[in-house]
């Protein structure tokens, strides 16, 4: 049995377990001579030396192949197990511990309690996709799309918000009889999900099982601007991926702004920082549009909608986009007549686009009578 000093995010049984393979039986213990800090702009702490201090914790004894998934999960984000002496109400007992390679920066004092309420479940949820590669790449590697493990996450924790049932049925996930998801498939940047599920049938009963697969992406905020003074709005332009493998001949393609809701993101500020990424743009104000689903019947991808009020006069053409993103776009402003009849032609061909500027078209007598 090998024996860990866990002083930050492992001490949460569920995610310990995830990543273990196993319950933890912990000891109360506590190191001298140190704190618990958070990383700054980070959602995991840090063990630092401090004298006077005393970095609460606890003990746990672990097999050799919880250990080795342990050391697989913290290595890949540059932290090294370390032999240091803690104390104990039965006395003194030397352990590992898990320290960083480097000096972050830091936050305030680590609060466990705290970092439960509000990061738990997305991390539980992408150390699953992590410990998923174990024994089959290595740390680093298996730490590469972190960001979007756990921007998955998030989008799941947003998903239990629902939406209203004025109309639809009240049946919910909780009346599903019978829901399997397979292990494997396809992980990396989007996940393929085999599953086996029966619910419940307008008719009465339940339907057969039946098995389909899924395309497990992530939330989205999508942003459209619009200048009500000159009744322009900005759209952007790019090469895409989906027409391409879809055999289009004009892979580039008009859109909203749009980018990946990250981990803790509100939609409404990721739909700000994309319109300064992909277009250099400000935006004044926001409009909540539409919530929806991209494509319900196989896809998890959802959109948060939003239109932006900006100040559009005499802006023109702007190349933007992230280097690191191999990102290359051509902003588009334009007069929201010409976009309405791009529409009407069949140039606008990415459904988001449409919706939103169709939305527009019913709330833009008020919003010009406003500018």
């Amino acid at each position: 049995m090998t024996r860990y000093f866990l002083y930050g995010t492992l001490r949460h049984p569920e995610l310990f377990e995830r990543v273990a393979g196993t319950p933890a039986k912990a000891e109360r213990a506590s190191l001298a001579g140190h704190a618990v800090h958070w990383v700054a702009g980070q959602a995991y702490p840090v063990l630092i030396a401090k004298d006077g201090s005393d970095a609460d914790g606890v003990l746990v004894d672990v097999s050799a192949e919880a250990a080795a998934r342990l050391d697989f999960f913290e290595e890949g984000f540059g932290y090294r197990p370390e032999t240091v002496t803690v104390e104990t109400e039965t006395g003194p007992r030397e352990a590992r511990v898990y320290l960083s390679d480097t000096r972050p920066e830091l936050g305030a004092l680590f609060d466990i309690e705290d970092w439960a309420s509000r990061w738990a479940t997305v991390m539980v949820s992408a150390a699953e996709e992590v410990m998923a590669r174990y024994g089959k790449t290595d740390a680093d590697a298996a730490h590469a799309l972190w960001s979007v493990f756990c921007a998955r996450g998030w989008a799941r924790e947003m998903a239990a918000e629902g939406a209203p049932h004025a109309l639809r049925t009240d049946m919910g996930r909780g009346d599903l009889p019978r829901l399997e998801i397979a292990e494997g498939g396809h992980d990396g940047f989007f996940r393929l999900r085999r599953f086996t599920v029966s619910y419940p049938q307008y008719r009465g009963g339940y339907s057969e099982a039946v098995t389909r697969e899924a395309f497990c992406a992530f939330d989205a905020a999508l942003v459209l601007p619009y200048d009500p003074v000159t009744d322009q709005v900005l759209l952007i332009e790019q090469f895409r991926y989906g027409p391409l493998m879809r055999g289009d001949p004009g892979p580039w393609v008009l859109e909203p702004i749009a980018g990946l809701v990250d981990a803790g993101e509100d939609p409404m500020e990721t739909a700000r920082r994309e319109a300064v990424e992909e277009a250099r743009l400000e935006l004044s104000d926001m409009r909540p549009m539409l919530k929806v689903y991209a494509s319900p019947g196989y896809s998890t991808e959802y959109f948060h909608c939003f239109l932006g009020l900006a100040d559009l006069a005499g802006r023109g053409t702007v190349l933007a986009g992230l280097d690191e993103e191999n990102e290359d776009i051509r902003s588009h402003v334009i007069s929201f007549d010409a976009a309405m009849g791009l529409v009407e032609t069949g140039e606008v061909n990415a459904g988001p686009l449409a919706m939103m500027l169709l939305w527009l078209a019913r709330e833009r007598p008020a919003l010009r009578t406003g500018a």
